[in-house]
């Protein structure tokens, strides 16, 4: 079990709910170490003071403020410590707010929320589902490690979030931050109205299993092609910006792109053209018990003649999966709305397509363990 990074209680008018905070996310991101080229030596960063080029040792260093020409303001460790909150035990709920009133460029970093024993469920439930059925999120402020933070108490699901926010002088005005903030545009109708057909032709609920990491998978590839010896293919150029000349085209060509996916998918993820393809050919090798297939003047049994034996064989070979990237499996995976693909390993990947495609492993190939 994960480790509460912080222990305290939430206080809400009078009720107080001891919990624990855990993060809520993991970063997945591919680590390097620095080395020398051409050696397995490692490159250390070491603290040198610029002027003599002689390394400082960490008692003898202390924070500077710029304050131009080259001048600063020296601070102690000390003093910062002597003004710093202390480490806060309450999380002080003072206010709760309509969670749609608050604007999604404030959200930050998410942690969970917990209960710290048995007996403190029954409160925690209530607030969470008071919060729940209000649609609302609790407003507070608390310290950790030796930092203020703005948060947001939420329900979700069967836990109680707390969302740390950024505060309103944190977020930057897009109008003098932005260089070509387009003014406000006028449009043809037929342009609005091919943009939104687009829009709704590329509707889809939200499924985040579907979005993986694609560049830390091409990271993968490339440090399993350098263990194995290989060569990877460099990944696709960026696409060309839309010359607006060319715009009506380019929103026709998107809507009968986007068009066709969308109709041509089921809701398990298979394309209808797939789903129809493996109805047609169960139906044309199978039938209900009991019944008989009359062709002409006399009676055959299923499965019998040249064409049943040309479809048994081709459905002998499958396809071959092994020859397929990770990049390449987990596309296939989407498509089958297999779950929890965004974590599986290629081989993993390679089982779970071949278990929802009906494939079989090809003979001599053994699974990595």
């Amino acid at each position: 079990m994960a480790r509460a990074m912080w222990t305290g209680v939430i206080n809400f008018g009078l009720v107080t709910v001891p919990v624990g905070l855990f993060s809520a996310t993991e970063d997945h991101t591919i680590h390097f170490h620095q080395l020398q080229r051409g050696t397995a030596d490692r490159v250390r960063n070491q603290r040198v003071n610029e002027r003599t080029g002689k390394e400082v040792g960490y008692a003898d260093i202390v924070k500077g403020y710029d304050i131009g020409d080259g001048h600063y303001l020296t601070i102690e460790r000390d003093e910062l410590a002597d003004i710093a909150p202390g480490r806060s035990r309450t999380i002080d709920v003072t206010a709760f707010v309509d969670l749609a009133d608050i604007d999604p460029i404030h959200f930050d970093k998410t942690y969970y929320l917990a209960p710290t024993k048995p007996e403190y469920e029954r409160v925690y439930a209530l607030l969470r589902q008071a919060l729940e059925r209000t649609n609302r999120v609790g407003i507070a402020l608390f310290v950790m490690r030796g930092r203020q933070y703005l948060t947001a108490l939420r329900s979700q699901g069967r836990v109680l979030t707390l969302e740390t926010l950024h505060f309103a002088d944190e977020i930057r005005d897009p109008a003098t931050e932005l260089d070509h903030l387009p003014k406000k545009t006028a449009f043809k109708d037929r342009e609005l109205a091919m943009a939104e057909q687009l829009v709704e032709a590329m509707a889809a609920p939200w499924r985040p299993d579907e979005y993986h990491d694609t560049y830390r998978e091409r990271v993968e590839e490339l440090l399993e092609s350098k263990r194995e010896g290989r060569e990877l293919v460099a990944a696709e150029e960026a696409p060309e910006p839309t010359n607006v000349v060319d715009l009506m085209e380019a929103l026709r060509r998107s809507v009968d792109t986007a068009g066709g996916k969308r109709g041509g998918r089921t809701g398990t993820g298979k394309r209808k053209s797939e789903a129809a393809s493996t109805s047609g050919r169960r139906a044309a090798t199978t039938r209900p018990r009991g019944k008989k297939e009359a062709s002409g003047g006399g009676k055959s049994r299923p499965g019998t003649g040249e064409k049943s034996r040309k479809g048994r064989s081709a459905a002998k070979q499958p396809e071959d999966l092994s020859a397929l990237t990770k990049t390449e499996l987990a596309r296939r995976a989407a498509d089958l709305d297999v779950p929890g693909r965004s974590r599986m390993t290629r081989d993993q990947l390679e089982d779970a397509v071949r278990d929802a495609g009906g494939t079989a492993r090809p003979r001599g190939r053994r699974k990595a363990s």
